[in-house]
């Protein structure tokens, strides 16, 4: 799928998770702890794309998360590339195609999911909110790119990084206490994983399973047949996952956030 609709997924996902949690188990979030968790997801779900680089000096190509904070994110995205496609040259097997570009290989399995999502957690542990304030500035960015689209492509990677700055800097004014928040660690694994079952609806699939063998395949691509697979950037995803994505995130941001505001409506009546 393209950037725009996996953000929306990530978004979509956790708004509707965190609804579920309120509703059957109790679990009540402040409005600030369901942003932060839903910017995070939105964020997490363009993430595993780092794998597609572009241009570094003259700032163009690469997919939607590499363009978002101009040449820097550019830059990462080549690093993160060269080392998935290292990867997959160390450990593929003889049916494994060979390949010249490690797009939709590491940054696309279980494990890496399971390594962003633990890693997170341990930074925040680690280092309180000096991490969290970090996570947060790259996620708010890619959120941003990925949810306001074609205004970030007006807006530019400047105004980008100046949003995401200060967005970052007022939640980390407004969290509570410093600690962990391992919150966060979860946010950026389910984003990914969203990502990673966006991508298996489209043509050519993901590695999930890697490092487990397949058919004498280490690196075997496992999503829809080509039939029914949908077309990364068709109409179907643009009309109807889009749509869907929408309706899901409004409503269940609708659920969680109009009974917080009766009750304070209630309360100073």
């Amino acid at each position: 799928m393209m950037g725009p609709s996996h953000a929306l997924s990530g978004a979509a996902v956790w708004l509707a998770g965190s609804w579920a949690l309120d509703q059957f188990a109790g679990y009540e979030q402040s409005p600030l702890a369901i942003a932060v968790g839903t910017a995070v997801c939105a964020g997490g779900a363009l993430f595993p794309d780092l794998d597609m680089s572009g241009k570094v000096t003259a700032n163009k190509g690469g997919a939607t998360v590499a363009r978002t904070f101009g040449v820097v994110s550019l830059f990462i995205a080549e690093v993160v590339e060269k080392i998935s496609l290292g990867v997959y040259h160390a450990t593929r097997q003889k049916r494994d195609p060979d390949r010249d570009n490690g797009h939709r290989t590491l940054t696309h399995t279980l494990p890496f999911t399971v390594l962003v999502g633990w890693g997170t957690t341990a930074l925040c542990n680690a280092y309180g909110k000096w991490a969290v304030i970090s996570i947060l500035f790259f996620m708010i960015g890619l959120a941003l790119r990925g949810l306001f689209d074609e205004w970030a492509k007006r807006a530019g990677w400047v105004v980008i990084t100046l949003l995401s700055a200060a967005a970052a800097y007022f939640t980390y004014l407004h969290l509570p206490g410093d600690r962990g928040y391992p919150m966060l660690g979860l946010a950026m694994g389910v984003g990914c994983f969203v990502h990673i079952l966006g991508d298996m609806i489209t043509r050519n699939g993901v590695p999930i399973l890697w490092p487990i063998p397949i058919k004498r395949r280490m690196w075997m691509m496992i999503g829809l047949p080509n039939k029914i697979a949908i077309t990364a950037g068709g109409k179907v995803e643009k009309t109807v996952l889009r749509t869907v994505f929408t309706v899901i995130a409004l409503v269940s941001a609708a659920g969680l956030l109009i009974p917080t505001l009766l009750r304070r409506f209630n309360g100073e009546a």
